[in-house]
């Protein structure tokens, strides 16, 4: 089994750990602007906001938690969102041991590689699938950069198709000694989103988002509005998306900036979507280290959650070629953080 022990990049700015595939640490300004907890333990008994984990086997919701007409069948998921599937069902690959951290060399760049296998039936999805997460960190232009990379391949023999989706969902707070994320400056690069049923699935739509201003447009989060858990649509031609969206240029999706502390993050991807949350719904009580350190607790918008991703619901028959993976095919994105002071 995969250490769960913290393990240090090659460059000390970021920690992470084999379960999950996760970011415990990005530092920036020796701050830490990730949520998360000082030992791995709490990832997996207090971890219900999935604080930095590597999300799969397929990314934010299933509608009713069916995939109907894959492999001429009916899969039912496991429904730990009301009627619908959330982040690959009850546990997913952010509460799984990948193996790694593996030291290597990925673009020219060094780095780390996580590796897991979904074996044929996990969390009832059908087919083994082998998912590797590279991390590449340097220094471009005086800003920190994180690389993020994932592949998923067709491994396995048990059927003609699956689907996948990976993304990672961490949450960021650019005022690290704040519990809130009040006074973060947001500028996102669309207003385009995918409209929502009242389960929060897409009704198929995609359409200006009501709390969102003209595309890069600088606006102030304050300590309850404006709200987002929301798809941000960048490609809205969903037939042009290809199955590996590596081949793409990456794309800024968001920057962030925090005026008290001078922290800047710019989220940039491949990946034609990514979902934008304000974090009202994190609820981690307060912990006790194992050497008696206390550890606050985090609630409502304490960090933002920049997800880089295919469409929700992507497994639907209209998107269905965004994730859907037949044997012997690889599926891949890219993201990538830039952070700095000024």
């Amino acid at each position: 089994m995969a250490t769960q022990s913290p393990t240090q990049s090659p460059q000390s700015a970021f920690t992470f750990l084999s379960q999950g595939a996760a970011i415990q640490e990005f530092r920036l300004d020796d701050q830490n602007i990730v949520l998360g907890f000082p030992e791995a333990k709490f990832y997996r008994s207090h971890n219900s906001p999935y604080f930095g984990e590597t999300i799969g086997r397929t990314t934010n919701r299933v509608k009713n938690a069916r995939i109907y007409d894959l492999n001429g069948k009916t899969y039912l998921l496991y429904a730990n969102d009301g009627p619908n599937c959330l982040h690959g069902g009850k546990e997913g690959w952010g509460k799984k041991d990948f193996e790694g951290p593996s030291q290597v060399t990925r673009n020219g760049k060094e780095g780390v590689q996580f590796t897991y296998v979904s074996r044929d039936g996990d969390e009832e999805f059908p087919g083994t699938v082998e998912c590797k997460v590279w991390y590449t960190a340097n220094k471009e232009d005086g800003k920190t950069v994180l690389d993020v990379e994932y592949q998923v391949e067709f491994v396995g023999r048990e059927c003609a198709e699956t689907v996948v989706g990976v993304t990672n969902h961490s949450y960021f707070n650019l005022n690290p000694g704040s519990s809130t994320i009040k006074g973060t400056l947001v500028n996102l690069s669309t207003d385009q989103y995918l409209a929502l049923d009242s389960n929060s699935i897409p009704t198929g739509e995609i359409i200006g988002h009501p709390s969102a201003p003209a595309p890069n447009t600088t606006f102030a989060l304050g300590a309850t509005s404006p709200s987002f858990d929301d798809c941000m649509v960048i490609n809205t031609d969903s037939s042009s998306i290809p199955k590996d969206t590596r081949t793409q240029p990456l794309r800024r999706l968001v920057t962030l900036s925090h005026p008290d502390t001078g922290l800047n993050l710019e989220v940039l991807s491949t990946e034609p979507a990514f979902q934008f949350y304000t974090g009202e719904h994190i609820d981690v009580p307060a912990l006790e280290s194992s050497t008696g350190e206390n550890i606050p607790a985090k609630g409502p918008r304490a960090g933002i959650a920049v997800e880089p991703s295919r469409y929700v619901d992507a497994q639907r028959k209209e998107w269905r070629g965004q994730c859907l993976l037949k044997q012997g095919e690889v599926w891949g994105a890219r993201s990538q953080y830039r952070a700095w002071k000024t």
